[in-house]
């Protein structure tokens, strides 16, 4: 290939600068132009944003990398990833751009090619990213295989690279507080179904729930990555006088479907209902949903359910 796209790490503290100032013009420029941008503040003047980048670069697993582009011995652009080799080999990318003056002439796409080719070197099973709703990203990335798939704990959306390699999925019962996998998934259940991402209030009312013990999930893992979930919330029917259970808040991610993922997640669940001596578990769907649950083993019709919003 001519003029063939070099990448390097940023190690010297040249180096480092000149990254550090480029990713703040970036910034500047091109993610955040708007002043009255909520976020841009955190961004561009606060100590939080590179404090809590340089935390991760500095640390010895999983850290970041402070790449950059080279191309006939000139700097065009940068990257930065976070290499997650000792769990289940996501690269996540933070940021990714292409100074100004090297833009266009497919520059973009030879720097994101060397870059998926760096991570793959460097021990990445896939790659993750967000585009936060930039229709251009998205056309972007789309173009080197990513698919959209749910939203991020803080309700940004994302696309995914998928793995090559299989991994084998289990799933587990929530036993502790929830982490920022859960909200995840939430997120993207919540987006799915045409609602708005948690809110702080609601993010902390959900953890206060399944500290309470109201609310039961189930999570499906691929590794150490969550990509499914589903809940159980239990009441006492004074129909049969026993305790009875509510399947609800049921979700695979986009990429990771058709894989049989909801059907463990729904054995999963029975068979703990079983266990705790519920005399049913029922789920209330949408018609279009109702095959798909007759497929998983809710093949009982108990009428219609109404509600009275409150």
């Amino acid at each position: 290939m001519k003029h063939p796209i070099q990448i390097r790490e940023a190690v010297s503290e040249e180096e480092i600068r000149f990254f550090w100032n480029e990713l703040h013009a970036f910034h500047a420029r091109d993610i955040f132009p708007d002043p009255q941008d909520e976020d841009r503040d955190y961004f561009l003047n606060s100590p939080e944003y590179p404090a809590a980048i340089q935390k991760l670069h500095d640390r010895p697993a999983d850290r970041a990398y402070y790449l950059l582009f080279s191309r006939d011995g000139q700097d065009i652009g940068f990257a930065l990833p976070v290499l997650y080799t000792s769990q289940d080999g996501k690269c996540f990318l933070l940021e990714f751009g292409v100074f100004p003056p090297y833009r266009g002439g497919q520059t973009g796409k030879a720097c994101a090619q060397a870059f998926l080719s760096w991570a793959a070197d460097n021990g990445a099973c896939y790659t993750e990213l967000n585009y936060g709703n930039d229709e251009r990203r998205l056309r972007f990335w789309q173009a080197f295989g990513f698919r959209p798939n749910g939203r991020d704990e803080w309700g940004e959306p994302l696309l995914l690279l998928p793995p090559a390699q299989p991994l084998p999925v289990t799933v587990e019962r929530l036993s502790g507080p929830p982490d920022w996998q859960l909200l995840k998934l939430e997120n993207g259940y919540l987006a799915e179904i045409g609602e708005e991402p948690l809110s702080k209030e609601g993010a902390k009312r959900l953890k206060q729930a399944v500290c309470d013990q109201k609310i039961t999930f189930f999570l499906a893992k691929r590794g150490t990555r969550a990509v499914g979930m589903c809940s159980i919330v239990s009441a006492f029917s004074t129909f049969c006088c026993c305790e009875t259970a509510v399947f609800e808040d049921f979700y695979v991610e986009p990429v990771f479907r058709g894989a049989g993922i909801a059907r463990l997640l729904a054995d999963a669940a029975c068979q703990w209902c079983r266990e705790q001596g519920f005399s049913s578990l029922t789920v209330c769907c949408a018609p279009c949903d109702e095959a798909m649950y007759q497929s998983l083993g809710f093949q009982t019709r108990l009428g219609s359910t109404w509600a009275c919003l409150l």
